[in-house]
């Protein structure tokens, strides 16, 4: 029965309205006196953050905020392929056929998840990473790859929690809620980079000018409040490394794997 009442509830709550109403407070002046509060009840390492606390002048801008310069060290390896976030890692694995198998006890298509694009058929048997971060994490994204941005694509959705709750107990959450989907094309292959929306989360935004050329570890995107991005290789391209698992805590610039040699 509480189960019952919990998915009922956040299926009430997973409309976009009711998102904007959070989002619009968090980027008012009127939330600037929760800034401490937040990132105490959250332990956010706020000497890590670009500015001093009284700098912000919203919870949107220090929940999106930048980093020192030197906080998140990129790896250098030419073939590494590293975290684009901080995060938790909550599935990862082969994808069989076309399927990503056991994320919090349910399986989702490519095809879904891509929504359908012509890209589809290059991760069948790819390779995917599901990093989840909660409101204690950074939340900007940066580049795993060097390479080019190939297609960028706004899938429209829900906004479903994709905590465990989320993950679990709501029907297919990473292919129901809305989604920002930017392929870079590398080293002769390609990755999908998919950034999930939230409940509360008010949008994800690309960081401004777009750029098509990008390194590894170049500011990408950001989501306001927390969220998961879901990392797709495409076949024999990807080869993750040795203790790559789920419960993995990862931050950004982290090593994940290396590019496989073709």
């Amino acid at each position: 029965m509480s189960k019952w009442l919990l998915r009922s509830m956040t299926e009430l709550s997973s409309r976009k309205w009711i998102s904007r109403i959070t989002g619009r407070f968090a980027q008012s002046p009127a939330s600037r006196p929760f800034i401490p509060r937040f990132a105490r009840m959250y332990g956010i390492a706020v000497q890590e953050a670009e500015k001093q606390l009284h700098e912000y002048s919203t919870l949107n801008e220090f929940f999106t905020r930048r980093l020192k310069p030197g906080s998140r060290p990129v790896d250098a390896e030419p073939d590494a392929v590293v975290s684009p976030v901080d995060a938790l890692i909550t599935g990862c694995g082969p994808i069989r056929q076309g399927t990503i198998l056991n994320v919090k006890g349910q399986d989702y298509t490519i095809e879904e998840l891509l929504n359908r694009s012509p890209r589809t058929e290059n991760y069948k048997n790819g390779y995917f990473i599901v990093l989840y971060l909660s409101p204690t994490d950074y939340h900007r994204i940066h580049t795993p790859v060097s390479g080019t941005v190939v297609e960028r694509e706004h899938v429209p959705g829900k906004v479903y929690p994709v905590n465990e709750f989320g993950l679990r107990h709501m029907r297919r959450v990473l292919s129901r809620n809305e989604r920002l989907i930017t392929y870079m094309r590398h080293a002769g292959a390609e990755t999908a980079i998919v950034k999930v929306g939230a409940l509360n989360v008010s949008s994800i935004k690309y960081v401004q000018p777009l750029r098509d050329k990008m390194q590894k570890g170049d500011d990408l995107a950001y989501f306001e409040f927390g969220s998961t991005v879901v990392l797709l290789t495409e076949d024999d391209s990807f080869v993750p490394r040795s203790d790559l698992a789920v419960g993995l805590k990862v931050r950004m610039g982290e090593k994940l794997g290396t590019l496989a040699e073709s």
